[in-house]
């Protein structure tokens, strides 16, 4: 078992049950081009790979010997290439064992692993009588139960749109449907009230401060199964919980109608709840048919995934989907419209040219059922969009040596672009297509908007470049207490306001006057910012690159490189909320200025630059093995070089978490949690001899590469 535990060690995102391997790099890990570890030796030399020659006149003397002979010649060369080809396979494994043995193992390795993850329904406590893993006695016994012992509940995290309270400041919310006949109403979706025993606490964030409900556990037939995962294709659904264990799951299926999606038009079913709702908005230029005297209008926000031509949109990711448009917008009355924004790789498909070529790579790139609700763009479009000039000479360092038009460097330019025609969003989500959420998408998204909306402005760049630990730092207020103090103790001087920097010829836009700070720093009693919506939210830290050896921190381009480079931050994973402001600043920027940055650095950068509230969202996040809390705060916080900071070369830390673009666990305990087998553990006899089904917390996944069910 030892060797072939080895052996898996040297593929990417493997890692044997009770090994201690890393997650390998993620994503885009190529290894078709890597050596073997046994290049080097004598058994896989050019010689064995080609095969041996013999001169000519003995192959002569094999052909006139008897038949006799030949047979004992035959099986004799049959004999030696069975020993041959043994000794090659031990010679395989024994130099791949040994390379792995030679590799020294990160810190973070020989840390115990956390197994509570993979309790499952069977196994459910109350929140209130939950011990985290990290706590729990090393032979703590888990209770395992015939039967779930709670009920799942329909989760509604909407205010109570039909209250007196609502009303007074609202205009009332009209229900939406997914069809025309108004057959099918916008489902809800289920969770047990409780958690299962043992679960492990996220290492880093908080649900409670974000509003989410931290008592409830998600597992797949309630989360997915009102969007088809549990029904037949015949009835509508996708028939994906055929091979599941499913102890309780007819209780799920009993709370649901079957909603048949051959059919349904997303983009229609969004138009029309917006139609419906279109009063509680302040349109832009809207009119007093529109808004009501006297009542509060709700801020619209664009939810855009940014997909490309070629993506494969599998049955699972449809779920994703259609729960996204569902709870985010169809169940709010409009507050959220969900946008596909599609890179076309070919650049010589003239998609700004002709209304039938449009349609026909729309036709061919995206699933039907979401064609009205997508935009194509494509690099030679933002070309002309954006035609610069942006001279090499006014690039810092082009790191990736790739072109400025290029979706690598300027992922931003097609969602400024798609601003630039979307001008009646308040707000607009930038998401990937490789992030899942196992919780209800509008309780999270409005609990971050909320959460960061309540933050004021004093030391905010401060606080939103750490981690927050609440195992090491104490509560919200007690960790904004330690950065105030740390600040000070530092001589730092704090962000306040629009930064300003040395520049030439046509300088930078004007920021706007409400970013100008209305006292000193030292007057404001963290008044300032409270209840103003945040900018820009992201959700890894903001942190400076000029302070790492992040490979892309000197991709600036427009500034005048014989003057200091301009202040930065960065934001690893470019998914984001952006306000309407930012978005049209980053435009100007570009547009009028020439200037640009590396996607992760851009955002951040101009809200920097120009006094945008910004905010690092401390969202949940887990790790898989036990980490020392004060180890943690060290590596995370306080590196002590550059090239040792979380973001750069000391990413390799972050490769047992759940959200970051290197985090190997994410994909794993996603695919465990759909019942897929991964790495040889899960699956659904493995779940049936346990306690059944995965239950986890709200958590969001990234990167998510693969995804299955067994």
């Amino acid at each position: 078992m030892g060797t072939i535990k080895s052996a898996f060690s040297l593929i990417p995102s493997i890692r044997i049950p009770g090994s201690k391997v890393a997650y390998h790099q993620l994503p885009s890990h190529d290894m078709s081009h890597a050596n073997t570890p046994l290049d080097d030796s004598p058994i896989m030399s050019e010689a064995w790979r080609k095969g041996f020659s013999a001169p000519r006149r003995r192959l002569g003397f094999l052909f006139r010997t008897s038949p006799k002979r030949l047979v004992i010649v035959t099986l004799a060369v049959f004999f030696t290439l069975v020993l041959l080809i043994g000794g090659s396979f031990r010679a395989r494994r024994y130099y791949a064992q040994k390379k792995a043995e030679e590799r020294i193992p990160y810190h973070w390795e020989l840390y115990p692993r956390l197994n509570g993850f993979y309790n499952g329904v069977r196994s459910l406590v109350n929140y209130s009588d939950w011990i985290p893993e990290q706590q729990m006695e090393k032979k703590t016994k888990i209770q395992i139960h015939k039967a779930p012992p709670f009920d799942p509940l329909a989760v509604n995290p909407y205010p109570d749109f039909s209250s007196n309270d609502y009303l007074k400041d609202h205009e009332p919310v009209q229900r939406c449907y997914l069809d025309d006949n108004e057959k099918y109403e916008a489902p809800d979706i289920y969770a047990y009230p409780g958690i299962p025993a043992g679960m492990p606490a996220p290492f880093w964030g908080s649900y409670e401060s974000l509003g989410i409900a931290p008592d409830r556990c998600w597992e797949r037939f309630g989360r997915f199964g009102p969007y088809g995962y549990s029904y037949d294709p015949a009835e509508g659904g996708l028939g994906l919980s055929n091979n599941s264990a499913h102890a309780g799951a007819e209780k799920v299926e009993e709370m649901f109608n079957k909603i048949d999606y051959r059919g349904i038009n997303w983009g229609k079913a969004q138009k029309t709840c917006f139609e419906k709702n279109k009063k509680r908005f302040n349109l832009e230029g809207a009119n007093s048919e529109n808004a009501t005297e006297g009542k509060k209008a709700v801020k619209r926000s664009a939810y855009v995934l940014r997909t490309w031509t070629g993506y494969q949109y599998t049955d699972i990711q449809l779920l994703s989907l259609r729960a996204m448009i569902n709870e985010l917008s169809l169940k709010s009355g409009g507050e959220y419209d969900v946008h596909l924004l599609v890179h076309v790789k070919d650049n010589t498909i003239p998609i700004w040219a002709s209304e039938e070529v449009y349609n026909q790579t729309l036709k061919e790139s995206v699933p039907e059922e979401f064609w009205e609700i997508t935009t194509l763009w494509s690099e030679q479009l933002m070309r002309t969009y954006y035609p610069g000039p942006f001279r090499e000479e006014d690039n810092v360092e082009n790191h990736s040596k790739s072109d400025i038009h290029g979706v690598y460097r300027s992922a931003h330019f097609a969602l400024q672009w798609f601003a630039q025609q979307h001008q009646e969003y308040d707000f607009i989500w930038n998401w990937e297509m490789d992030i899942r959420y196992t919780g209800h998408y509008y309780e999270f998204h409005n609990g971050v908007a909320t959460w960061a909306a309540e933050q004021p402005r004093k030391l905010l760049w401060e606080r939103s470049s750490r981690f927050w630990i609440p195992g090491a730092h104490g509560s919200w207020a007690k960790f904004s207490q330690l950065v105030e103090r740390e600040t000070a103790e530092r001589n730092e001087e704090p962000i306040w306001g629009p930064v300003t920097f040395p520049t030439t010829g046509l300088g930078v836009p004007q920021s706007p006057k409400e970013n100008t700070p209305p006292t000193k720093m030292e007057e404001d009693d963290y008044q300032w910012g409270v209840g103003e919506d945040a900018d820009l939210i992201v959700f890894d830290p903001l942190f400076d690159p000029s302070k790492t050896n992040w490979v892309f921190r000197n991709d600036v381009t427009g500034y005048n490189t014989s003057l200091e480079t301009p202040p930065r931050r960065a934001a690893i994973i470019t998914v984001a909320r952006l306000s309407r402001k930012l978005l049209n600043t980053m435009h100007e920027e570009t547009f009028r200025y020439h200037h640009t940055m590396f996607p992760e650095m851009w955002p951040p950068t101009v809200a920097l630059h120009h006094g945008y509230k910004a905010v690092y969202a401390p969202h949940p996040v887990y790790f898989d093995r036990k980490w020392p809390l004060d180890v943690m705060d060290k590596t995370f916080n306080y590196p002590s070089a550059p090239h040792e900071s979380p973001f750069g070369w000391g990413e390799h830390n972050m490769q047992g978490g759940s959200f970051y673009y290197n985090a190997g666990f994410s994909g794993a305990l996603w695919r465990r949690w759909l019942g897929s087998k991964e790495n040889g553990e899960g699956g659904k006899k493995t779940e049936e001899r346990g306690s059944d089904r995965l239950c986890l917390r709200g958590m969001l996944y990234h990167p998510i590469k693969s995804e299955s069910v067994e």
